[in-house]
């Protein structure tokens, strides 16, 4: 057990000193307390800067609300994909129809979440953008005026 710990400390402070981005040593996976903190984040982003602003920001796949497999993406309540950090052919597109892979209708669902309690958690099935597979998928949202702001886990 203490070799075991010793070589776990190694590992890290190897990894720190080579400069390697902390998401490594979390895993390559988004937890879901860091997908609500995301969009907590992304909220208050909003909320201080404005839409325009804010929707580049969260649409930047380089930019501060990316996070190995987490992403942020702004729907508004008519279905209107506003910002989407992991796939920006959708932005501007109408997705209130939109099916995922077992045939739920998701959008309406994360619509009907914001307006009810303005937010908590949506399950479906999506293309994961890390591997190009379609996984479960969780997403935490939160209604902000008249947008939902989302991001999800994939399982």
């Amino acid at each position: 057990m203490i070799i075991k710990n010793i070589i776990v400390r190694t590992a890290s402070v190897v990894l720190l000193a080579l400069g390697l981005h902390s998401s490594v040593l979390a895993g390559e996976h988004g937890t879901a307390e860091e997908a609500t903190v995301l969009v907590k984040k992304a909220v208050a982003y909003l909320e201080a800067n404005g839409k325009d602003k804010a929707f580049a920001e969260f649409s930047n796949p380089a930019g501060t609300f990316r996070d190995r497999d987490l992403y942020i993406f702004v729907i508004d309540m008519n279905g209107l994909e506003l910002a989407n950090g992991a796939n920006s052919k959708i932005i501007g597109k109408n997705v209130l129809e939109l099916k995922d892979a077992d045939g739920n209708a998701m959008v309406k669902n994360l619509i009907a979440l914001a307006n009810g309690k303005g937010k908590g958690w949506v399950d479906y099935s999506w293309p994961n953008p890390m591997t190009h597979k379609v996984d479960r998928k969780s997403t935490y949202l939160e209604k902000s005026g008249d947008v939902l702001v989302a991001s999800g886990i994939y399982k």
